[in-house]
């Protein structure tokens, strides 16, 4: 019983958050730069940046929580075929707890024209993830605990999504769904089984040019889980002299965030946000950290937007 109370007590922080947010099962990774790197949301944003688009992104969820989420994504995508087409690969490595989740997907986009700028992607993306469970290494394993001892080795399951993203040179809006295919990522004894549920992600942003040198993005990104709470993130960026981005963001409920970004050269963004929790959480935990890092490969001649930004 001591030893129960011990690991409780350890645990009673990410506890805390997970029933406080009625999370039943893992939830999709989050990101607080997904303008960004919005492949990692719809993939019907495949190929729309005019060029050979790649980003690294790493974000650590938490910090100060034992099991607390680090996620790590990669995707590259480009046009083709008179930029009706676009193709693109994104990766995905998730750690949580005792479980490591891996997500592989292709990518694909087809793109109608309206007018002068006006384009409507459908996308498609399917893949694979891949799931362990390493109980050792949470503070619940016990030795000879048939609950805890039942690992999960490199089990597959396969993922099939799909999204619409319409844009132009001064608005984007799109929806998509991330995985149509439900999983049982646990073994079946009942207390560890987790059911994956249907994400929906509504996304959205207009640039405004306030002067020559300054311009003013708002956005908003909603993600709706069948059975727990809608959870909107709205931010708020400016970019200053095509080089400088600044920007604060709000998750409803759950935090506030401050963004910067620096245009190194005319291939390379660095980005950096930072999330402060603005729930009862904030008592366990010193905030996220988020780093993204993109590299763009334009034409000579653009096409309708500046992609440094959306």
């Amino acid at each position: 019983m001591k030893l129960f109370f011990t690991v409780l007590k350890g645990y009673l922080p990410l506890l805390f958050v997970l029933f406080a947010q009625n999370i039943v099962a893992q939830q999709d990774p989050q990101y607080t730069q997904y303008m960004y790197n919005t492949l990692t949301v719809n993939p019907a944003y495949t190929g729309s940046t005019e060029g050979l688009d790649a980003t690294l992104q790493h974000r650590s969820q938490w910090i100060g929580i034992d099991g607390a989420p680090q996620t790590q994504a990669f995707t590259i995508h480009s046009p083709i075929w008179n930029d009706k087409v676009g193709l693109g690969l994104s990766a995905t490595n998730e750690r949580i707890g005792p479980t490591d989740e891996f997500y592989v997907n292709g990518n694909f986009s087809y793109t109608l024209y309206f007018g002068a700028e006006g384009r409507l992607a459908f996308g498609l993306k399917a893949g694979a993830r891949v799931l362990n469970i390493d109980w050792s290494r949470g503070r619940f394993f016990q030795e000879g605990d048939p609950l805890l001892n039942n690992n999960i080795n490199n089990r597959i399951s396969a993922t099939i999504g799909s999204g619409i993203y319409y844009y132009t040179s001064k608005w984007y809006a799109g929806v998509s769904i991330p995985n149509f295919l439900r999983d049982n990522y646990y073994d079946d004894i009942q207390e560890t089984v987790v059911s994956d549920r249907l994400h929906y992600y509504v996304i959205g942003g207009y640039v405004f040019d306030l002067s020559d040198s300054v311009k003013f993005k708002p956005a908003v990104l909603g993600k709706i889980v069948s059975g727990s709470p809608i959870t909107v993130d709205v931010s708020a960026n400016f970019l200053l002299q095509e080089k400088l981005t600044l920007g604060l963001a709000y998750r409803w409920d759950d935090a506030m965030s401050a963004l910067a970004g620096f245009q190194i050269t005319e291939k390379f963004f660095l980005g950096y946000s930072y999330d402060y929790s603005v729930t009862e959480l904030n008592k366990y935990n010193d905030g996220s950290h988020e780093l993204i890092l993109r590299f763009q490969l334009q034409p000579k001649t653009k096409r309708i937007k500046s992609s440094r930004f959306f």
